[in-house]
């Protein structure tokens, strides 16, 4: 780092700094101008703290680590501007009218208490457990790779790195609450956009070009069956990726992150009013349709310029592991004061994950478990308790990360896997929800128990097998004899473990299907089966009366809702929409 990147990163806060200072000033008055900054947020901050809030970790790390190492495969999850769209024509006008704060809370409205309180207390361990513990962790390896410091003041700069990020996230959530992530986020997408753009420029011109990287890539073959790294859609007999799986997995998992998670919701919750939400979404869309170019390719093209021995800046390009793409092309591509910029993009990017992890976890916490006890609290007291529970779940994510450290890659890729298993039995119970007026409330109830129930079953057997192969010493062998690090992808270690139970005779129902079965077909079955459960107890169970569900299922609009509804949006909404899902076809015509 030169002293101009310095001085790019000290404007940057300054920057930061004197939004967050403006928030703060603009009083929360009560739980609605904490948790929802008012309910008064236009589509350009709704869009923008969508698409921040979406890009983390996964994306520094796994999208970029999925590029160099399995090619276009990944991009069926980050081309799903489609799936947000959906959000903003099929579920607003329901969360709307609703005035609900949170999804656990719509659960409730739609079916009952119980429901509520078994996706509130699902919903906040996860978050507390996995994603912030994920953003953390992975935010500081990046910072220790792209600063290149192994310790400051005697001290691990891991750790530095980390608990920095945390503290200075949390400073301006718990004070700013949700104004300060929506207005921080218009100023950290822009930086983040053309931080990663200048990565791919600067790539794509170190190799040679377009085509440079589509030769390169293009000639590795990923399975047996002819497909190469800049296939989209791969044979159906592929391990890891068959497109039917690839489809049906990254849909399932995708409707049930941009429709139904608390974490991106809360974003269209906070909207003015209906039409503002909805070009909220359009604009968000449009935003998302860019982490393919942006993220997945640079990994890309690390990989090829790597394979390719290219020198850049005097000095022969390679990786370390797949996963170190982002942080190496930052660190040895970019010329001084444009490392700046980019690394500001990356704090932008986990600070903005991090932000809005904290605000939706307290939210959660307040209103669906403090509030319910206590529904006498004042609204200056919600206020309080919400910035108490950021507090503590701060508190919690610094505590949980010397876990994260000590276990590394291996926690990492399964803590990643964990939405690939819960999407299904909640999917299921809003779809039903929001579709079928006969959808009961134990209907939906047991549609998300059954779904947890499996998932974590398919979680618990994934690590109680692949540590049973490890142990052996099978999967590191494997590694050594592939020429790949110990820590790559958990989709290739699922494959050593395979191998590992047919050497080992392990063949019975419980690992065909809980650890064997292909994990995008699993989520795709578990979805029908989740479905099926709540049609089948819902045709048990007498119907939900007609007044509870009104306004919340289709078919049970009032006419002045339905004409509210249709004043929201106009033709140019329509052709943006239309727009998008061009763009994503092109995408997948292209890349065939």
């Amino acid at each position: 780092m030169q002293p101009l990147d310095w001085i790019v990163i000290g404007v940057f806060c300054c920057a930061l700094i004197g939004i967050v200072l403006w928030v703060i000033s603009q009083k929360n008055n009560n739980s609605a101008d904490y948790f929802l900054g008012g309910r008064d947020a236009t589509w350009i901050a709704i869009g923008a703290s969508i698409f921040a809030s979406n890009i983390g970790s996964e994306h520094l790390i796994g999208l970029a680590g999925a590029g160099a190492s399995s090619g276009m495969a990944m991009a069926h999850w980050e081309i799903q501007g489609w799936m947000i769209l959906i959000l903003g024509w099929v579920f607003v006008p329901f969360y709307t009218r609703s005035m609900v704060y949170t999804m656990p809370e719509f659960l409730e409205r739609r079916y009952n208490t119980q429901s509520r309180t078994i996706l509130s207390v699902i919903s906040l361990i996860s978050y507390v457990l996995t994603k912030v513990a994920v953003t953390v962790y992975a935010g500081g390896l990046v910072f220790q790779q792209v600063f290149g410091i192994k310790e400051l003041w005697g001290i691990d700069f891991f750790w530095i790195a980390a608990i920095g990020l945390v503290l200075i996230t949390a400073l301006y959530t718990i004070f700013g609450g949700m104004k300060s992530v929506l207005y921080t986020s218009v100023l950290q997408t822009p930086i983040l956009l053309l931080g990663s753009l200048i990565i791919l420029v600067l790539g794509l011109r170190a190799l040679g070009g377009w085509d440079d990287l589509l030769a390169t890539c293009g000639a590795v073959t990923t399975n047996d069956y002819g497909d190469h790294m800049t296939s989209l859609i791969r044979d159906l007999r592929d391990p890891q990726y068959p497109w039917l799986g690839a489809l049906v997995g990254s849909a399932v998992i995708g409707f049930w992150y941009w429709c139904t998670d608390q974490y991106i919701v809360q974003r269209v919750l906070s909207g003015k009013n209906e039409r503002e939400a909805r070009r909220g979404t359009i604009f968000g869309a449009y935003l998302k349709l860019l982490p393919v170019f942006i993220f997945l390719i640079p990994g890309m093209i690390a990989f090829a310029l790597s394979k390719n021995g290219v020198v850049v800046n005097g000095e022969t390009f390679s990786l370390s592991t797949p996963d170190a793409a982002f942080p190496t092309l930052v660190a040895k591509l970019l010329p001084a004061g444009v490392k700046g910029l980019v690394v500001c993009g990356i704090l932008a990017a986990l600070m903005s994950s991090l932000a809005s992890l904290f605000n939706s976890s307290s939210m959660l916490f307040t209103i669906d478990f403090w509030k319910r006890l206590k529904p006498q609290t004042s609204e200056k007291q919600l206020v309080r308790i919400g910035q108490i529970a950021t507090v503590v779940i701060v508190v919690l994510g610094i505590l949980w990360i010397p876990i994260m450290r000590s276990v590394g890659n291996v926690l990492y890729n399964y803590l990643q896997d964990v939405q690939s298993v819960l999407a299904p039995g909640i999917a299921a119970a809003f779809l039903l929800g929001i579709c079928w007026k006969r959808a009961t409330p134990k209907g939906g109830q047991w549609g998300l128990l059954s779904g947890i129930i499996i998932g974590l079953t398919r979680l618990g057997a994934k690590v109680y097998y692949t540590v049973t192969a490890s142990a052996a010493g099978f999967c590191e062998e494997m590694y050594i004899k592939a020429g790949k690090a110990t820590n790559d992808a958990f989709g290739n270690s699922i494959n050593y473990v395979s191998e590992w139970a047919t050497a080992n005779g392990v063949d019975n129902w419980f690992y065909n299907i809980f650890c064997k079965f292909n994990w995008l077909y699993f989520c795709g079955v578990m979805l029908i089966f989740c479905c099926l459960v709540v049609i089948f107890v819902s045709l048990m169970t007498p119907a939900p009366d007609e007044k509870q569900i009104q306004g919340l299922v289709f078919g049970t609009s009032t006419p002045e809702q339905k004409a509210a509804t249709r004043a929201s949006w106009t033709k140019w909404d329509v052709f943006h929409t239309c727009v998008i899902v061009a763009l994503t076809i092109a995408f997948y015509i292209y890349f065939w």
